[in-house]
């Protein structure tokens, strides 16, 4: 398997001041296995940070590294794009154990 995907919770969420397209910088946790890891997420249109917080996601681990500017992105959140190119979050619709990985 060349992607790896987990599930993760979103454990903080916050605007990132310094992106030149809005963005929030997650804090994800995907479990002990992997433990928490940071990304930067365009979702601000459909999510304020206060409402990510404690949600699933389904995120790619075993990306390498990419500087976003000051931030170090540590894994890449999933979503779909709708019909006004607005990102929606791919989300598991019941819980499930972090670090689960996508079969």
């Amino acid at each position: 398997m060349r992607v790896d995907l987990r599930v993760g919770r979103i454990v903080s969420a916050r605007v990132f001041e310094q992106a030149r397209k809005p963005a929030y910088v997650l804090e994800v946790d995907f479990g002990p296995e992997i433990g928490v890891r940071k990304s930067s997420a365009q979702i601000t249109a459909l999510y304020t940070p206060e409402e990510l917080v404690g949600r699933l996601v389904v995120g790619v681990v075993n990306f390498p590294p990419r500087q976003i500017g000051p931030l170090m992105s540590q894994c890449l959140v999933t979503g779909f794009h709708d019909e006004a190119g607005r990102v929606a979050l791919c989300v598991p619709d019941r819980e499930v154990p972090l670090g689960t990985r996508l079969l």
